[in-house]
């Protein structure tokens, strides 16, 4: 791990802010998590691993799209060491997405992008998740803004927001 992170303890997280909004959600779910905001960027997947000290294949990118079927948003989370493949996902499951406005991420979730959790939404979302997260005894995802990430076990994480485990790329 960074040398120059702050471990996010209750005490020290700003009431009304986004970070609250996932530490409380995590909570409320039975999440054990452990919040760090660094001095450096964590908004690409690279710069959270350095940051958390971990493989990039441990860090959650979390990807907003709109499903075109329900114009609704929808969130992919996908290992750090992935793209997305959407043409793959289309043809293997049925799903067809769109990018979708930054403003509306931050309306609808109340996150940035950069900073979106997999937890502690404004508004209910349907979530995806990479099955290659689940290889990892724990993970690293955005906390809410673009400079904070928490550590949580994957299984966990994917029981408590009843995600649907999907493969983000063709098989090599």
């Amino acid at each position: 791990m960074s040398e120059t992170a702050i471990e996010m303890t209750p005490d020290l997280i700003a009431e009304g802010s986004s970070m609250v909004r996932v530490a409380r959600a995590a909570r409320d779910a039975g999440l054990k998590i452990r919040i760090l905001k660094m001095t450096q960027s964590t908004r690409t997947a690279e710069e959270a691993a350095d940051a958390a000290g971990c493989d990039i294949s441990q860090i959650v990118k979390s990807l907003v799209f709109e499903n075109t079927s329900t114009k609704k948003l929808d969130l992919m989370l996908v290992s750090g060491m992935h793209n997305a493949d959407i043409d793959y996902i289309s043809n293997h499951y049925g799903l067809s997405f769109a990018r979708c406005d930054v403003r509306r991420v931050r309306d609808e979730t109340g996150f940035a992008i950069g900073g979106v959790a997999p937890i502690g939404h404004l508004n209910p979302i349907r979530i995806y998740m990479d099955r290659t997260l689940l290889d990892h005894d724990l993970v690293w995802a955005a906390a809410g803004r673009p400079d904070s990430v928490f550590s949580v076990d994957p299984k966990a994480l994917a029981s408590a927001i009843g995600t649907q485990l999907i493969d983000v790329r063709a098989p090599a």
